[in-house]
């Protein structure tokens, strides 16, 4: 999944920018999911836009990744990522 492709299934899940949406919804295996989005966040001109979060104090049932060291289980992604598209 190349970081179009990504933004496209995000917009699909969410509606609009700026929704969290559950990294599980993306349909990718638990490895995919924790590389691929580990990658986004690495990359200075992605990561601006691209909010990880651990939203299991609201949403006890959703599934936990660990990017880069980090829990998550949530991301959300602002309109302005469409500048490095």
């Amino acid at each position: 999944m190349n970081l179009r492709e990504t933004v496209d299934k995000y917009l699909e899940l969410a509606g609009d920018f700026g929704r969290a949406v559950p990294l599980a919804d993306f349909g990718l295996s638990r490895e995919e999911t924790e590389r691929h989005f580990a990658a986004l966040d690495e990359d200075y001109h992605i990561s601006r836009y691209l909010h990880l979060s651990n939203q299991t104090a609201t949403t006890p049932a959703a599934t936990t990744y660990h990017i880069n060291g980090f829990p998550h289980t949530h991301v959300s992604i602002d309109a302005e990522i469409a500048q490095v598209l």
